[in-house]
């Protein structure tokens, strides 16, 4: 498989998740301050794990979140 088409199937599985995913933090997000579990200016931290048996994948993602 030449670079161009890798490059071109990560991006669109990138692009198949990235708005499931953003609809699903700031619903989660909404719903920890509406219940007073987060407020404004507080940072969490979230994780998102990639993984496929099939290709040997398995690796999760932190990142700090800083709400406004």
């Amino acid at each position: 498989m030449n670079e161009d088409a890798l490059n071109s199937i990560a991006a669109q599985f990138m692009k198949n998740i990235s708005l499931t995913a953003q609809r699903e933090i700031k619903k989660a997000v909404r719903q920890a301050v509406a219940s007073g579990k987060l407020q404004n200016h507080e940072t969490f931290t979230a994780a998102v794990t990639l993984s496929s048996e099939k290709v040997g994948l398995n690796v999760t993602i932190y990142s700090k979140v800083e709400l406004p």
